[in-house]
């Protein structure tokens, strides 16, 4: 019988306890005494939201079909559970065995947003870890970060040992079996990570060294071990069938975010989009066979009991065997009474038919992401959605017999005028002017459109990375220009809209695009109070505010200034397959406001075919 690490005093005195106490369906339990390495899996937010993470289910299976690993997981204490654990001096432990994180041989971090950094910082913490790596011995474990924020690891280079450049599923046994053999022959700390740092795909930060110019810009970033590559490079899984993948995920007690078997069906995007960096760090687009798909849709539903399923990829609809495996799962589903979900599907015929098979049209909204409000700017973004697509799609819909939308559009985006803000509003009112066309009697009740607006980050590894971003108050005054411009439209009662925190959204965007000098303001904030800033009630912008001070980094550094075009950028040493002349050049066209094809209608050049395989040469096969 596992003991527990918290009594039921303290159980019943927190909110949502099972959050605590693992022991879930398919949880995987070991003899410690029988495993050699000990590897504690983090996602650093809340139990429900680290739950619906698929990356980490993917590799706890892998660790766990090891028998000399013993892959546990751990996730960020809430508030009232991290004031309980200060108080009573109860150090962070794994679901599992219960037992500390300070114990363990490996602490991962998965990295999927900027707004979780502060929780980093708490794990560590919380798990008696030394804050900066190198304050750390044998005594710590060796502290990993991996995700897509770990394309730019730089702003919290001073906490992690390691970073892991890449999918996850390529070089980790050999980094694990390496540790093996170094523990074995007495070698150091330092010894083991110069041997790592030689690992494709594995950074050690301690091993480079950064020098800037005056404007505040890097001068050089250099190895300052001989040993030591100069650049790191993406590690990537060519062929992802005969890959890991789940056939049994864990299933939590309490409702987690995503509540359902997940079925990743492709790696990747054909796209393009220029402001989009998934769609650029995940090339090329990589499918996985649709046999594999439907065998492992059975396998996960069988060994969860989930009661929906849901496709996984940027991309749904760009999947070349998606009528194939919809079909079978609709089959499938119906004779177990489970639902599908299909997220990020284009709204054409297929679509529509399969979701009015699968979905209850009076309940669900149809989802539309034109990000920008007029035909000019969806070209500089390279969005490849004409406003003509969009209306034919939701009149399809409204005949249909739905009447809910839901669209998606960035306010902010490089090149944007008054026009373009305006745009949103005009789209608006045109596609509800569609729903109206349908004779009254025909129609599902009152049509609701409701529009969304998130401000633009430029991301690393995007065309966009040169890009100025707006102040708080200009982002502000941007969504005030779109409110004002529903109003005045004639079916502005049925449009409903609203817009993200700008204050959330520039902090963001520092520390998306920061250095290394950004790293003692992370520490700094997170001093001052910080913690889970991705949850508004807890955000508090003057405790980043004064961390800033503090350092003396002005922040107009990192988010208003334009780059010059060969500026040297803190992630410029991570090559990532596209290249950044393609970048630039993507950069150009987008003043040009000129088009890039998807990569089926035509390659580009991006560098991405150097992989020799998906996308890239399914064509010439």
């Amino acid at each position: 019988m596992r003991k527990l690490a918290l009594s039921d005093e303290i159980l019943l005195s927190i909110s949502s306890p099972a959050r605590y106490i693992g022991n879930e369906i398919n949880a995987v339990m070991k003899d410690k005494s029988e495993v050699a390495v000990r590897f504690a899996m983090c996602f650093p937010d809340v139990y429900e939201i680290g739950m619906s993470h698929l990356g980490i289910q993917i590799l706890y299976d892998m660790f766990n079909q090891r028998d000399d690993i013993w892959c546990e997981r751990v996730y960020s204490p809430w508030p009232d559970m991290d004031k309980v654990m200060r108080d009573k001096k109860i150090p962070l432990f794994a679901l599992e065995s219960q037992e500390p994180v300070k114990d363990f041989d490996f602490l991962g971090i998965t990295i999927q947003y900027e707004m979780c950094y502060t929780n980093i910082l708490q794990i560590l913490d919380l798990s008696g870890i030394p804050l900066e790596a190198k304050e750390r011995t044998w005594d710590d474990p060796i502290v990993i970060g991996g995700g897509p924020c770990s394309y730019n690891p730089e702003p919290l280079a001073q906490f992690f040992d390691i970073f892991y450049i890449g999918e996850g599923e390529t070089v980790y046994f050999q980094l694990i079996d390496l540790y093996k053999e170094e523990r074995a022959k007495g070698s150091s700390r330092m010894e083991f990570l110069k041997k790592a740092a030689q690992i494709p795909g594995i950074y050690v930060p301690m091993l480079y060294e950064v020098t800037y110019k005056e404007d505040g810009t890097i001068a050089s970033f250099t190895p300052i071990d001989a040993s030591v590559p100069a650049s790191v490079e993406k590690q990537i899984v060519m062929d992802i069938t005969d890959s890991y993948y789940p056939s049994a995920p864990v299933v939590p007690f309490i409702k987690a975010t995503q509540d359902r078997v997940v079925l990743e069906i492709q790696r990747g995007c054909i796209r393009g989009c220029r402001f989009c960096q998934a769609g650029m760090l995940y090339r090329p687009t990589r499918e996985r066979d649709v046999e594999f798909l439907k065998q492992k849709a059975v396998e996960m539903l069988d060994s969860s009991g989930h009661e929906e399923i849901s496709l996984s990829s940027l991309s749904s609809s760009d999947y070349s065997q998606l009528p194939e495996l919809v079909n079978f799962l609709m089959e499938e589903c119906d004779r177990r009474g489970v639902n599908i979900s299909l997220p990020s599907l284009r709204i054409d015929a297929f679509s529509l038919d399969v979701m009015k098979k699968v979905q209850d049209i009076k309940k669900s909204s149809l989802t539309f992401a034109p990000e920008a409000g007029s035909q000019r700017l969806r070209d500089v973004i390279n969005k490849g959605l004409t406003e003509e697509v969009i209306l034919e799609g939701a009149g399809k819909a409204f005949e249909g017999g739905w009447n809910k939308v839901k669209l998606y559009f960035m306010l902010g985006l490089p090149t944007e005028t008054e026009d373009d803000m305006k745009g949103i509003a005009h789209l608006c009112e045109e596609i509800a002017e569609r729903y109206y066309e349908i004779p009254k009697d025909q129609r599902n009740g009152k049509c609701q459109i409701t529009a969304s607006t998130s401000f633009f980050v430029p991301k690393p590894f995007t065309p966009f990375q040169w890009a100025p971003m707006c102040r708080e108050e200009e982002f502000l005054d941007r969504a005030r220009i779109v409110r004002e411009e529903i109003h005045a439209q004639l079916n502005q009662k049925s449009i409903r809209y609203n817009w993200h925190e700008a204050d959330v959204t520039v902090l963001e965007g520092i520390l998306a695009r920061g250095d290394r000098k950004v790293g003692d303001a992370i520490l700094k904030a997170y001093e001052h109070g910080a913690l889970f800033d991705a949850w508004s009630e807890y955000y508090h912008p003057e405790y980043w505010k004064e961390a800033f001070a503090e350092c003396g980094i002005d922040t107009d550094f990192y988010t208003v200034r334009e780059r010059s075009d060969d500026e040297i950028f803190p992630w410029d040493f991570i090559k990532i397959g596209v290249s950044k002349k393609f970048l630039l050049r993507e950069w150009k066209r987008a003043h040009e406001e000129t088009v890039t094809p998807n990569c089926r209608m035509q390659c580009s050049g991006c560098g991405a075919a150097k992989y020799q395989g998906g996308v890239c040469v399914e064509s010439k096969g």
